[in-house]
């Protein structure tokens, strides 16, 4: 594992002495929506992922910039709507 450079451990507060190899690799990044700059590349993604238009809407992201495929829940024969 490649040495942790010391002006790192000073912006991170750690002891400059110390290795500090296990509290190094811990942090777990989120998943984010994928967005895309078109709406083509939206649905030819979706279709890509075998999703039907039913199936999904997109909803616009970053100032209305970008577009997410958002997919909507199916409601199963089981589940009533009241």
């Amino acid at each position: 594992m490649a040495k942790m450079h010391t002006r790192i451990k000073r912006r991170l507060g750690l002891s400059t002495h110390l290795k500090h190899y296990r509290n190094s690799n811990s942090v777990i990044k989120s998943s984010r929506p994928k967005t895309f700059k078109t709406e083509e590349g939206a649905k030819a993604w979706a279709e890509k992922n075998k999703l039907k238009t039913e199936q999904y809407s997109l909803k616009p992201a970053k100032n209305n910039k970008k577009f997410i495929v958002v997919k909507i829940p199916s409601i199963k024969k089981s589940q009533k709507v009241v």
